[in-house]
């Protein structure tokens, strides 16, 4: 069933001495996606008023937002509001070879373009190889197991193992240090995800996006609703494509899940990215309400 959602995103830099200029990236507009999503209207406020502002594609298609301010300032609200229609999920639609399958599958992909699954194999910033991820994963298959198996089992069973606790982390804690503890936020779910499949040899990346906050009745409210939120994509072969799955939660992302950007990890598509001058601290906020609409 198709989904309508309000959307609204603050997020807010207080600075204990103005900055003198600076300029940021964001990546927090939701993605038009044929046959899964659309983007029915969406605007990105801005305080002060940047000098600079240029709206662009990057290479994975996710839509940025470059600002570049001249005056000093004091603090910066960024503020989102969207509205989006999402009509699918990307939960597995076809069959999956298993992982002798998916080698072969690989060595005959020739497309490097930005989905390309070649571009998800290889270690990225986020996402370093790591022996004790990659042995964990290795005794959590189960002989038979297609590679959309593998990602439902891996997901299933971080979860299981896995604690969220949104004071645990920092947005650079590795994932080894994460896993380790077993404890952390859904970017950490996320990127440990993506090590132990990529240790498999399946082609595994980052969606960030946004949940619904409140759940249908009767139903458990998701943990992530109150922040941006992540998941995983990974791609199982050339019929079932590519995948997505919430470690956080323990499902398939569904009408719940509003995709924003998809990249090799966090790397790639933090919300907020940039450089100013300044010479004191700074203390950050961010808020998210992600409201079904009564059609």
């Amino acid at each position: 069933m198709a989904m309508l959602y309000d959307i609204k995103l603050t997020i807010d830099y207080a600075f204990e001495t103005p900055a003198a200029g600076g300029r940021q990236i964001l990546r927090v507009m939701p993605l038009a996606i044929e046959g899964r999503q659309r983007l029915i209207a969406g605007r990105i406020q801005v305080e002060p008023e940047p000098a600079m502002r240029l709206d662009r594609d990057d290479f994975f298609g996710n839509r940025l937002s470059e600002l570049a301010f001249a005056e000093p300032h004091s603090k910066i609200v960024i503020t989102l509001n969207t509205r989006v229609e999402v009509t699918g999920g990307a939960e597995p639609r076809s069959m999956s070879p298993d992982l002798p399958g998916l080698v072969a599958a690989l060595e005959a992909e020739t497309d490097l373009g930005p989905r390309s699954p070649l571009h998800f194999l290889a270690a990225s910033p986020y996402a370093q190889p790591d022996s004790v991820i990659a042995d964990w994963a290795q005794n959590a298959c189960q002989s038979g197991w297609k590679t959309v198996d593998i990602v439902a089992g891996l997901g299933l069973a971080l979860h299981q193992e896995m604690r969220f606790d949104a004071d645990a982390t920092t947005v650079d804690t590795p994932a080894s240090e994460a896993f380790a503890a077993r404890h952390g936020v859904c970017q950490d779910f996320t990127h440990i995800m993506i090590v132990a499949l990529r240790s498999l040899g399946i082609p595994s990346g980052y969606v960030s996006g946004y949940l619904r906050t409140l759940p249908p009745p009767g139903q458990e409210r998701l943990e992530g609703a109150d922040a941006m939120h992540a998941w995983v994509s990974a791609w199982c072969g050339p019929d079932a494509g590519w995948v997505e799955y919430d470690p956080t939660n323990a499902v398939f992302a569904g009408t719940d899940h509003i995709v924003v950007a998809y990249g090799r990890d966090y790397a790639d598509l933090a919300p907020v990215r940039g450089a100013m001058r300044i010479a004191g601290g700074q203390t950050s906020n961010q808020s998210v309400d992600v409201a079904p609409v009564d059609g």
